[in-house]
């Protein structure tokens, strides 16, 4: 019943926050956009699938040293931790269901998670640019 509820309460959560486009490197990303504590929380906790072309945007009001864990995750994700100006300062692999801390090394204002293997896919790599990101976290 708990990841029942988790998954419908997700799925209504997800569609409920405003999205954007985004472009890494040349490819297009569709995100929801995470900037409250609450939504940051919450990310894509009990999501069981994540579209290809989709993800999560954690926008920060300011750099700052950023840690991401799979707590209630069940899909793996890949993250990126972007700087303020927009450039991919670290990415990672994370497994699901795993506390295990995924962190950025340097002060960042947003983090960005994928379906795992999506960023390798699409040539995205450390020192890639992502633009469209919101004015928000720069």
């Amino acid at each position: 019943m708990g990841l029942l509820a988790g998954w419908v309460g997700q799925s209504i959560w997800f569609h409920s926050l405003p999205h954007t486009q985004l472009s890494v490197g040349s490819q297009p990303l569709r995100v929801v956009v995470a900037d409250s504590p609450l939504s940051q929380e919450w990310g894509l906790m009990f999501r069981l699938s994540l579209n290809d072309g989709e993800g999560v945007l954690f926008v920060f009001p300011g750099p700052r040293k950023v840690c991401m864990w799979m707590r209630n995750t069940l899909v793996p994700l890949s993250v990126a931790f972007i700087r303020r100006d927009g450039v991919i300062a670290g990415m990672d692999d994370m497994e699901p269901m795993t506390r295990r801390m995924h962190c950025a090394p340097q002060p960042v204002s947003f983090a960005l998670e994928v379906s795992r293997g999506w960023f390798g896919s699409h040539g995205v790599t450390l020192g890639s640019e992502i633009t469209g990101l919101p004015q928000q976290g720069r």
